[in-house]
Formats: C-alpha cells, sequence, structure tokens
C-alpha cells in the first residue's frame, strides 16, 4: 500500500493544530512540523541546527535548503510510517518542488493537500479570543493578526494553483463543529 502524505494548509487560527491531530490519529501518520523539527535539530546540536539557529539568531529565515535537508532527515528516519502530515511545509513553489522531487524519488508522492477555508472575520475573532486566553502576544493585536491572515494567504496562493494543477488542492470548509470538518477532511482524503 502506498503511504499517505498529506499537506495541511490553513490560515492563523483555522484550527489545523486540532485537525491534524485528528488525521494523524485515525491515519496512523508522522507529523511534520516544520517549527517542531527546526527546534528538534537545535536542542540535539546537529550540524544543520546549528546552521539554522545561527540564522535565526540574526533574525533571518532558514534557507529552504536547510530546512528541507531537515524535512529529508525526518522522513529517513521514519521510513517504515504509513505516510506523513506536513504542517507549515512547504511554504513556497521552490519548497514544494523539493519535497515533491524527495518524494517521487522514493515513489511516494504527496496525495492530498488539504486547504482548511475559513472567512477572514471568523479568523479575527477565533484569533482575538485565543489571545485573551492564552496570553499569546500574537494574537491579541487585531491590526497583527490580520496582517497574518494576508501574510498567509499571499504566500499560500501560488502553493494552491501548484497543487490544483496536479489535482491534488482540496479546499475544506473550515467553519462549523470540530467533528463536523474532521468528517469534511476524512471524506476529502478519501
Amino acid at each position: 500500500m502506498s503511504k499517505l502524505n498529506i499537506v495541511l494548509f490553513g490560515p492563523p487560527g483555522a484550527g489545523k493544530g486540532t485537525q491534524s491531530e485528528f488525521l494523524i490519529n485515525r491515519y496512523n501518520l508522522v507529523h511534520l512540523s516544520t517549527g517542531d523539527i527546526l527546534r528538534a535539530e537545535k536542542d540535539a546540536g546537529t550540524e544543520l541546527g546549528l546552521m539554522a539557529q545561527e540564522i535565526m539568531g540574526r533574525g533571518e529565515l532558514v534557507s529552504d535548503d536547510i530546512v528541507i535537508g531537515m524535512i529529508r532527515n525526518k522522513i529517513e528516519a521514519n521510513n517504515d510510517a504509513k505516510g506523513f502530515i506536513f504542517d507549515g511545509f512547504p511554504r513556497t513553489k521552490a519548497q514544494a518542488e523539493a519535497l515533491d522531487g524527495m518524494l517521487n524519488a522514493k515513489s511516494e508522492p504527496i496525495t492530498v493537500m488539504l486547504a482548511l477555508e475559513v472567512p477572514e472575520e471568523e479568523l479575527v475573532k477565533r484569533l482575538l479570543g485565543r489571545g485573551a486566553t492564552s496570553g499569546r502576544a500574537d494574537d491579541q493585536d487585531e491590526a497583527v493578526v490580520r496582517n497574518r491572515i494576508r501574510e498567509y494567504e499571499n504566500k499560500t496562493a501560488p502553493l494552491k494553483e501548484y497543487y490544483s494543477a496536479q489535482g491534488k488542492f482540496k479546499a475544506i470548509d473550515g467553519v462549523g463543529g470540530i467533528g463536523e470538518i474532521t468528517a469534511r477532511l476524512i471524506q476529502a482524503v478519501g
């Protein structure tokens, strides 16, 4: 049986964290979150982790080469996995092409790109609500919240086109009860 490789997308506040947990448990997938991987590599003191730490210490973004190297290491360390859920990666068309190259070489391509779609006003309401209870500074200022949503839309538009061209893009209505949204995702996976 071929591996189930899912790219999970959604703007801040769309419920990616909650929904990725359900998908991971249902399909027994390995969660690949770039933030988690960067922290783990840094904490482990790997060569890539030390390079990333130096770059982040200067306030710069970690290059595609380093991030892709870390993703490759994680995939190879989990060769027997039933599949992966990519969260926060790829972020650019170049990263998507590199990921495709890596997975296609193993004959384990991306199965589907699921994009949780939620209207901006609902996202703002959710994030400000989360900010009031979690204390996260980036969820407390409406202007910052709206800017994060715009950044997401601008950066991911090319990826929607990229996966649409492969027939792998599926938009999922991210409004409703958690169970309803989970059911829509499961139906989209097929």
